[in-house]
Order: structure tokens, then C-alpha cells, then sequence
């Protein structure tokens, strides 16, 4: 997807980490390269012939699932994929986001476009215009247990495009058909394959996995930043990211991350004032070991952003036409591609990495509270006993990350049989994928109340300055929040705090530090 001015025009199978960063960062106006056109012709062109010439074809003049058997006649086609688009439109809890709903829109409109799916051009454009309208289809969140596609919420939201249902505008819910009379956009009548096409197809749960993804990207690049900050807080060592040490095992991530550590406690003053005469030996590990844990945790994230690129840019639908079969007719075959396995089990890594990045903040937030490890003041307070300081900000970074535990869980090892049978494993991706939000709000909790406590040490060593890039970080952070100098009221401390965290506010002076994370 390339960039022209206010356009992006999408290419399909060709979208990149940063088109999908862009898009689920803010709407953008989507553009079809042209060359897309002749294939999702030719395709479609091929179903219309299959429903001609009068041979059975799943998805196309049968029912579906279990229901594969029964032959559908050709007067009822229309009827057919109207009504699987009703009765799949079974989903419930809160609607998705936005920023997850543009994701879904474009991924499905990337996989449409492809030409193996059987849709008239007409399907990708009116999708591709409810999307530049800003219409998002209202899809619940819970539904679907990520094999024979994301049925459920891909349903609601092809309900839109037959103007059917609620859709969001400007964050605000009205009815479909009012949306698509002031957009000027006529709602479709789905044609043999069409409904089928739109609904299979793992774009809601690769869509919240990438969401999570780009989450963990910000905690990530936010918890590198506390981690440093608390370092010196703690008049830690930096010898332990010394760059032999970690050559000598050869972890790549443990590389890039001791790097960057490097690069942010570079010329602090605070260090400089302890190199001699320090009788401490060796740091704690939440010190000590963060390019370790961090580096494995960046490798992670990695490895998830290239198996969701992959899914992003697939042809996930059931079943496929084919140009090249026999005698150079197109072909019909019925796979599996909307088996979710591969977006579960990143989702599931992805969910250790969140949990990870905020269980090695909160043993931080536990030791620059203790007096005896950190040197600082007890919970961090002048006047220990009257004030209570940052005790109980401790006791809901700990709360936080336990739960982090449970959601940590692998959701892919689960599996209930669903379709009387017919589809007797299935990946829970969607839950895999959805759960990672709650994940990544309790680690940016925990991340936001290390930047408090951190920066609150840093102020403890006053006139002592910290490096340049971390004396940035709290000059932002004291903008907005100021020395915790006696008890007050800290939720809205803790609260803006989280915010940064989320917003990437504590990484926005420095990227070029963090650019190789996304290289």
C-alpha cells in the first residue's frame, strides 16, 4: 500500500507493518491499484459460469457446513447468501474499536482483491467506500472460535453493506441504512459465493492480534525507557550492558536491547557519581537482566509481526477459484485457509511478551520502594509513616500482573467442536487476539507507575541529573505530574501516567533509538 499525499492505494498482497500501523493509527482514504480489477473480474466471472454450467459447488449452489449436501436452485442463490449473512450475525459483548474494525475492512478488502475469492468488483468498492465514509460496520466483540472463518463478527460486518443493522460514525451509533443514504453508497445484493466469501476468513482475529501487536510495540518501547530511568534511580550498573556480554551469547534481541539501554543511560550524571567507591557488587535482576528479558521479549514481538504480515496480505475465505485447473478452466477446491492455528499461537507468544514486559517492571516498582535495595527513601516518600507514598501504587502494578498471569494462558491449546462436528477443531485466535488489550492496559498500568516511581528517585538525587534522553522523559512526565512530595490523591497521577505510556510519548524524542525494533 503506498502513500500519495491524502491517498493510500492498496496493493493487494504487497500491505506492510507500517501501511497497517498507519491505518490502525488513523483512517486514511484507501484507492484500488487498478491492476486488481481484471483478476477480481476474471474470478468472479468464473463463479458465474460454475453456477451456468449447473455442477455442484460448495459455497456457491449449496447450503453450508453440515449442510454441504443440500443443492440450492438457482433462483434462491440471492437468497442463500442473504440469509447466511442473517443467521451468522450472531455475535455479542462490547462492539470493536475502531482502529480493530479499519484493520478487519482492510485486510478483508486486500483478500477480496486478490482474485481468488469469486466477488464482483462491486463488493470491494463498496466496501472500500464505507470505509472512506468512515462507516464501521457495529461488530460485537465475542463470537467466533477463529476456524471456518471469524463467521459471526465478518457477518456483522458485511450487515452493513446490505444496510442492515448499526454502524459507528464519528464514534457515534445510527442506524445502516441512514449511513449509507448520507454516504450515497447503495447497500448490495449478494450474488452466488459473495456472502461466503465476505464472512470466511481470519481478518477479525488477525485484526485484534495486530492490535495487540502494536500495543506491545509501545510497552515495549515505554517500559525500556522505566527500566532505564529506574536504573538510576537505583544508582544501578551499567557494565552489565556492556556490549561483550552479550556478543558472547549471541541472542539477537539481547543484543538490540542492551544497545539501546546503552544509548539511554549514556552520560548520566547519576552514574558517574557512584562508579567508584559503590560497595554493591551486582544489581538485582530486574536491573541486571533487563536486556535478557527485554531482548527476548523484542524477538517475540518479531516474530508475531511477521507471521500476522503474512496472514495480513493471505486469501484466508472457502472455497477458491483457481485459473489454472484442468484444460485451462478455472477450478473450484475447498481448503482450510480459514483455520486460524497460525494467528492463535502468535497471539499466545505475543500474550507471554505483554505479560513479561510488565511483571519485570513491577519487581522494579518493588525494589525503588524498598530502602534497602534502592538507597531511596521508604516507599519513595519524605516522612515514611504519615505518608504512605507509593505503597499501595505498588500493591496495583502486583494485582495487575497476576492477572496478567491468568490471561497469559494459551488460548490456542483450547478447542470445542463446533457445525455438528463438521468442524471438530477449531484455533480460538479471536479470544487469543482479544484478550491481548486488556493484557497490554495492565502493563501500560504498571509501566506508567514505574515512570512515577523512577522519576520520583531521580528527583531524590537532586542536583545529579540523569542522561539526556531520560531527563527529557521526566521533564514530560513532571508536565503533567508533579513531585509526589506528600500523600495525595494518585489515581489521576497513575492515570496519565498509563496515557503516556499508550500514546508513546516516552519513546517520541528518541525513535531513531528505537528505529531498529522495526526494521
Amino acid at each position: 500500500m503506498t502513500q500519495h499525499s491524502k491517498n493510500w492505494t492498496l496493493k493487494p498482497g504487497a500491505m506492510t507493518l507500517a501501511d497497517l500501523r498507519a491505518v490502525w493509527a488513523a483512517p486514511v482514504k484507501l484507492i484500488l491499484a487498478a491492476e486488481a480489477y481484471p483478476v477480481i473480474e476474471a474470478s468472479a466471472a468464473a463463479v458465474q459460469a460454475i453456477v451456468a454450467k449447473g455442477d455442484a459447488a460448495y459455497g456457491i449452489n449449496t447450503g453450508f457446513g453440515l449442510l454441504a449436501k443440500t443443492r440450492i436452485p438457482d433462483e434462491k442463490l440471492e437468497q442463500l447468501q442473504r440469509n447466511l449473512i442473517l443467521s451468522h450475525s450472531v455475535g455479542t459483548g462490547e462492539l470493536l474499536s475502531d482502529a480493530v474494525v479499519r484493520l478487519i475492512m482492510l485486510m478483508k478488502i486486500g483478500s477480496l482483491a486478490r482474485g481468488f475469492s469469486g466477488v464482483r468488483p462491486l463488493i470491494v468498492d463498496t466496501l472500500i467506500a464505507l470505509y472512506n465514509a468512515g462507516i464501521m460496520p457495529a461488530i460485537p466483540a465475542k463470537g467466533s472460535v477463529g476456524a471456518s472463518g471469524d463467521l459471526a463478527p465478518l457477518s456483522h460486518m458485511t450487515l452493513a453493506m446490505l444496510g442492515v443493522g448499526d454502524v459507528r460514525v464519528n464514534g457515534k451509533l445510527m442506524p445502516a441504512p441512514e449511513a449509507l443514504a448520507q454516504a450515497g453508497i447503495a447497500p448490495v445484493v449478494l450474488a452466488a459465493k459473495e456472502g461466503l466469501a465476505l464472512i470466511n476468513g481470519t481478518q477479525v482475529s488477525n485484526a485484534l492480534t495486530l492490535h495487540g501487536l502494536f500495543m506491545a510495540e509501545r510497552l515495549l518501547e515505554a517500559a525500556m525507557v522505566t527500566g532505564a530511568l529506574s536504573l538510576d534511580a537505583a544508582k544501578g550498573s551499567d557494565a552489565p550492558f556492556d556490549v561483550r556480554v552479550h556478543a558472547v551469547r549471541g541472542q539477537p534481541g539481547q543484543i538490540l536491547a542492551a544497545q539501546m539501554y546503552r544509548q539511554l543511560v549514556a552520560h548520566s550524571a547519576i552514574r558517574a557519581s557512584h562508579l567508584e567507591g559503590d560497595e554493591r557488587v551486582q544489581d538485582p535482576y530486574s536491573l541486571r537482566c533487563q536486556p535478557q528479558v527485554m531482548g527476548a521479549c523484542l524477538d517475540l514481538i518479531g516474530n508475531v509481526g511477521r507471521t500476522l504480515l503474512i496472514e495480513a496480505n493471505a486469501v484466508t475465505d472457502n472455497p477458491l477459484i483457481f485459473q489454472d485447473g484442468p484444460d485451462g478452466q478455472a477450478e473450484i477446491v475447498s481448503g482450510g485457509n480459514f483455520h486460524a492455528e497460525p494467528v492463535a499461537f502468535a497471539a499466545d507468544t505475543l500474550a507471554l511478551a505483554i505479560a513479561e514486559i510488565g511483571a519485570l517492571a513491577e519487581r522494579r516498582i518493588a525494589l525503588l520502594i524498598d530502602a534497602t535495595l534502592s538507597g531511596l527513601p521508604p516507599f519513595l516518600v519524605r516522612d515514611p509513616g504519615v505518608n504512605s507514598g507509593f505503597m499501595i501504587a505498588h500493591v496495583t502494578a502486583a494485582a495487575l500482573a497476576s492477572e496478567n498471569k491468568s490471561l497469559a494462558h494459551p488460548a490456542s491449546v483450547d478447542s470445542l467442536p463446533t457445525s455438528a462436528n463438521q468442524e471438530d477443531h477449531v484455533s480460538m485466535a479471536t479470544f487469543a487476539g482479544r484478550r491481548l488489550d486488556d493484557m497490554a492496559h495492565n502493563t501500560a498500568v504498571i509501566v506508567g507507575i514505574e515512570l512515577l516511581a523512577a522519576a520520583q528517585g531521580i528527583d531524590f538525587h537532586r542536583p545529579l541529573k540523569t542522561s539526556p534522553h531520560l531527563e527529557h522523559v521526566h521533564h514530560q512526565l513532571r508536565q503533567k505530574v508533579p513531585f509526589f512530595d506528600a500523600d495525595r490523591f494518585f489515581a489521576p497521577d497513575i492515570e496519565a501516567a498509563k496515557q503516556m505510556v499508550l500514546r508513546g510519548e516516552l519513546s517520541s524524542t528518541c525513535k531513531n533509538l528505537f528505529a531498529p525494533l522495526y526494521a
